[in-house]
């Protein structure tokens, strides 16, 4: 008789979501290599913009997420990156960071200042057989546009 074992979970390893999420925050996020996003994300990952005002989700691959680092890299130059909080819960992964660099190019309207920019962020990634396949992120907006709008005098 066939053994079935589609109703059958693999025990999730806790330390291994999280030391994921730790690489791939260290090693792309942070825009050190951001080349190497296809070694932490799955072809398709779904993110959830968390703005209160309009949330959307967008597709990502690992090719146009480190597309998207590298604008940041643009914007703020060579950033530093500082993880706050990680948190794990079966497949997800709860991140929080700081990120601080300078105005270089024009950000929501605001033409570049050179003056130093601070960004706080949080993410929640879940993850499938050790690749991130959706995240939720949140982004003090409100904190960064104040900055913006400091930076102009």
């Amino acid at each position: 008789m066939a053994q079935q074992t589609e109703n059958i979970i693999a025990p999730i390893n806790f330390e291994s979501n999280e030391k994921t999420i730790r690489l791939f925050l260290e090693t792309v996020r942070s825009g050190k290599e951001p080349d190497k996003a296809n070694l932490f994300m799955a072809d398709t990952v779904i993110a959830h913009q968390m703005n209160a005002e309009d949330p959307i989700a967008i597709k990502r691959t690992p090719e146009n997420y480190s597309e998207h680092i590298k604008e940041f890299l643009a914007m703020y130059g060579n950033f530093s990156f500082e993880i706050t909080e990680l948190i794990s819960q079966g497949n997800k992964v709860y991140a929080r960071w700081i990120q601080k660099g300078k105005h270089l190019t024009a950000i929501d309207g605001n033409a570049p200042t050179g003056k130093a920019l601070t960004e706080i962020g949080s993410a929640v990634y879940r993850l499938h057989k050790n690749k991130i396949v959706e995240y939720w992120i949140q982004l003090d907006r409100f904190g960064l546009e104040k900055q913006l709008q400091q930076n102009k005098y």
